[in-house]
């Protein structure tokens, strides 16, 4: 036996103790009964496609939850418009997007970008379906297309081209538009020709139609059924079809699934003060359709949603990952306001959490020069920008990595590795709960159980609304076989707080029964065994249950042990990169538990490198691709990253000199580097003086603010940006970056950002930042006289309308009105690559 192995154990013995430690009294138990049997799987009944791939592998549903290849399934679906975004960026974005988690891509089919003017199809450049669904294939992610014709989308007409709606009746049964429709499928159909689930591609899905709740002649359910009969004629044959479930959508019952979603605010809502706490962050026990989601049409009939819960399975397809801009309600959302919905969702039975949007984009515009977004001149109900759909999402428009996105990961990871057994979970409601949405009082919580295994889900953070800390909290949970009442030692709930705990969680054949600390991972290491990544809750103390009998076999070298009554306890637990667990069965791989803490789960990537997966800790943007680890670093040429197991990195020092390794930091190994320093300015020079603007009218179908017209812009203030041509374009030539961002923090109503005459960006001030990718603009900028850009901001006049965040509603001084430009910046974007491979033969490790 080594050292340090027989250290390990005398400290094992040291700390275990035999004995009963008395709970203070004053300790609030929080009850909630789990046990029961399990709810009757129906199958066979929902009318779906073709389900067998090729190699025999299998995606089907039932009435509650997805399988694939005969498992249980709980992928996390990511909403990103590849017609938004420039078609030499895809593949990175995808990448991206898979190694933050995601598994699905959802993406509308939006017609007015493909078919602009009658019969004159585009599927070329940034609107190559084909492209896009092949380059999903080649990354490893699963696709969901979403075919209207009708989208919403926040385009105009909802993506019809204007020819259509010139020229019939739309969203029924209409001949001349079925017509025109079954031509869009079959349009459809082509581009996707080969790419099908049943043909060995990524395709598993369909949405129909978008939040339909119309129920007059020609329409309601018959025309959701004469859309999927039109999809399959043409070719269109998936394992799932689905509809939007809200705001009492119709549909045939049996032929198509809801899917649901909720969002921590309404930018399409009229009022211009905050709103009351939003049922987001109320654990759903009774029904799955959320209030208002923006639906532009007034239902006349129940939805059919509620009568079928029973028969479909709980899928989300729009829980927001953010919020768009829109005129009259400047939303602005924090990490937290959208991670903290996660375990309200999980923890009400969501068996597919699908985000829109994952990815923010651009609009197009038509061949004439004119946008394409909603607007309230086109006859719509909100004013969105005419370019930017920036949306706030986890990655932005020119692959940003947003605050948001580090929340929702570790999320992800516990989907990838513990979805199977949490989809046949069903949800059990706790002796007290709120009385509504906006009663705060109550500690937000639920159980979702399966015999004796269950996690317990809790929230308390509700978007602009302080609530009470919860001190000396416990939880009581009955399960079928025992009650499992923890943690030992009571903990205090702090506002803002909100997690997932497991209960009788399997780590490699021993049975966790608690932990205050949330599971994210599992990595198998092979014959030397498997790790369990968990991550602590903010403060709270991470305490571990296992039953005594397993005490032999556990050491925990940095924490305490004792048992009790039957049970072990481990605690004093102080959580990082060295914080592990081991476990050793005789006969038995070794067993790791590796304890993170938040902040280190935060900058947490997980994924394969080098034939192995790992764990990477970055604070600087990662993912990976085939070719190896990507990082991406704003502002900061220096890099730092933590993984494990540790990758070899002999050979990597011949080709990136500048890599390093620094000491290990607990099981992690440490590598840095550094790229050479861009240093980039860009000067503002004043064009035009702000005129006074006339007052924000009011009308439209909200009957609230809207957009200026295009004849105010005339008043507005202007300045021409100067870029360093040279030295930006040699910047861009470098392989150590990525791309230069042009940061515009300005303070007026709207911003919009000129390349010549060309309207390349705009942006509705809400304090919220404004950047501009110019990777893409290079050659028009390079091609220039001189490398200009001109920014137009018009007047935020004092008296408008418009909903704006507390802290983003400028100083007026006593002025009408307000156009200022405080900063232009230009942000170098450093890159680092560390390949998996340095010649043709791969690395050993």
């Amino acid at each position: 036996m080594t050292q340090k192995k027989q250290l390990a154990l005398w400290i094992t013995s040291l700390f275990l103790s035999v004995g009963h430690a008395e709970v203070r009294p004053d300790s609030a138990l929080l009850k909630i009964d789990a046990s029961g049997v399990a709810v009757p799987v129906q199958s066979q009944h929902l009318r779906m496609g073709s389900a067998i791939a090729p190699n025999g592998e299998r995606l089907e549903i039932n009435n509650q939850y997805l399988l694939k290849a005969g498992k249980p399934w709980l992928p996390v679906m990511g909403e990103f418009h590849y017609s938004r975004s420039p078609e030499n960026t895809w593949e990175a974005e995808l990448q991206k997007m898979k190694s933050a988690g995601v598994n699905i891509v959802a993406s509308y089919i939006i017609w007015n970008h493909h078919e602009e003017h009658e019969g004159q199809f585009n599927w070329k450049k940034n609107r190559d379906l084909h492209r896009f669904i092949a380059l999903c294939e080649k990354v490893g992610l699963k696709v969901v297309v979403r075919v209207g014709p009708w989208s919403h989308a926040e385009v105009r007409y909802g993506g019809f081209p204007d020819w259509v709606v010139n020229a019939m009746p739309t969203r029924g049964d209409d001949p001349q538009y079925l017509h025109y429709v079954e031509r869009l499928y079959t349009q459809i159909a082509q581009q996707l020709k080969g790419q099908l689930w049943k043909q060995g591609g990524p395709v598993i899905g369909v949405q129909l139609e978008n939040e339909y709740n119309l129920n007059g002649p020609q329409q309601g359910a018959q025309h959701i059924k004469t859309l999927k009969a039109m999809a399959q004629k043409v070719g269109l044959d998936v394992p799932m079809y689905t509809v939007t479930g809200w705001d009492n959508t119709i549909y045939p019952q049996g032929e198509v699934v809801p899917v649901f979603g909720g969002y921590p605010d309404e930018p399409w809502g009229v009022s211009t003060t905050e709103l009351p706490p939003k049922e987001t962050y109320a654990f759903r026990f009774d029904s799955r359709v959320s209030g208002d989601l923006g639906a532009q049409t007034v239902a006349t009939a129940p939805g059919t949603a509620e009568a079928d819960a029973h028969l479909t399975p709980f899928l989300g397809a729009e829980y927001g990952a953010g919020l768009p801009a829109m005129y009259r309600r400047r939303t602005v959302v924090s990490g937290d306001d959208i991670a903290s919905m996660l375990p309200v969702q999980l923890g009400s039975g969501v068996n597919l959490l699908g985000y829109y949007m994952f990815h923010g984009g651009r609009n197009p515009m038509t061949s004439a020069g004119t946008s394409l977004q909603e607007s309230s001149m086109s006859g719509a109900y909100n004013d969105t920008p005419m370019i930017s759909y920036d949306f706030q999402a986890p990655l932005g428009p020119d692959g940003q990595q947003r605050e948001v996105l580090e929340l929702l990961r570790p999320y992800h990871y516990f989907l990838n590795d513990f979805g199977a057994s949490l989809a046949p979970m069903i949800v059990k409601k706790p002796e007290q709960v709120p009385a509504n949405e906006t009663d705060l009082h109550p500690l937000r919580w639920s159980v979702r159980s399966q015999g004796d295994h269950g996690f317990l889900f809790v929230n308390n953070h509700v978007r602009q609304y302080a609530m009470a800390a919860h001190p000396e909290v416990r939880f009581s949970v009955k399960l079928n076989s025992e009650t499992i009442d923890f943690p030992h030692s009571p903990v205090t709930i702090a506002d803002g707080r909100y997690f997932i705990w497991p209960l009788n969680l399997d780590v490699g054949g021993t049975t966790l029964r608690y932990a205050t600390a949330q599971p994210i991972a599992t990595l198998d290491h092979g014959t030397n065994g498997m790790t369990f990544v968990f991550a602590a809750s903010g403060d709270i103390p991470v305490e571990l249950g296992f039953n005594a009998s397993d005490a032999a076999y556990i050491s925990a070298p940095n924490a305490s042990l004792t048992q009790d009554n039957g049970h072990l306890r481990i605690d004093h637990i102080h959580a990082g990169s060295d914080m592990t667990v081991t476990i050793r069965r005789p006969n038995a791989k070794p067993v790791r538990l590796l304890i993170l803490t938040e902040q280190q789960a935060r900058h947490l990537t997980i994924g394969d490198l080098q034939g192995q997966r790992r764990l990477i800790i970055s604070e600087q943007q990662s993912y990976l691709t085939q070719r190896g680890l990507e990082l991406r670093s704003t502002n900061n040429r220096r890099f730092h990253v933590e993984i494990f197991p540790a990758i070899a990195t002999g050979a990597l020092k011949n080709t990136l000199p500048q890599l390093h390794e620094m000491a290990d930091k607990g099981i992690f190994q440490v590598i840095e580097a550094e790229q050479p320093a861009v240093d980039l300015t860009v000067n503002a020079s004043l064009l035009r003086e702000a005129k006074p603007v006339a007052a924000v009218m009011t009308g439209g179908l909200a009957k609230a603010a809207l957009e200026p017209k295009p004849e105010s812009f005339s008043a507005a203030a202007a300045w021409q940006l100067s870029l360093p041509n040279l030295s930006l374009q040699k910047a861009l030539a470098s392989p150590g970056v990525a791309d230069v961002l042009l940061s515009i923090d300005f303070v007026g109503d709207i911003g919009r950002l000129f390349s010549g005459v060309e309207l390349i960006d705009d942006w509705y001030y809400s304090g919220y930042g404004w950047q501009v990718g110019l990777r893409q603009y290079a050659t028009k900028l390079a091609t220039q006289p001189a490398s200009t850009l001109t920014l137009s901001v018009l007047p935020l006049r004092a008296d408008a309308p418009i909903y704006l965040p507390k802290e983003s509603r400028p100083d007026f001084k006593g002025a009408a009105q307000i156009a200022d430009l405080h900063q232009v910046r230009l942000i170098p974007v450093y890159q680092l690559s560390i390949p998996a491979k340095t010649s043709d033969k791969t690395i050993s490790h």
